[in-house]
């Protein structure tokens, strides 16, 4: 799995149960959020003022490890 910034909160916690607790380290707290499920990466990064491309980064070398 590839992780891009137009991907969805909602759809990258579903494919990779890994992901959820290194969005929260980040300083996204609301995952479970009805609206954050449909949020986009980049828009979340966006609210947060995380950069958005760092993240995507992170969340990609992540989710290799857990294959």
């Amino acid at each position: 799995m590839v992780i891009t910034k137009d991907m969805t909160i909602g759809d990258i916690v579903f494919l990779n149960e890994h992901m959820a607790p290194a969005l929260m380290r980040v300083g996204m707290h609301c995952l479970g959020c009805p609206a954050s499920q449909a949020e986009t990466i980049e828009e979340a990064c966006m609210v947060h003022g995380i950069d958005c491309d760092a993240l995507v980064e992170q969340l990609n070398e992540l989710a290799a490890l857990s294959v």
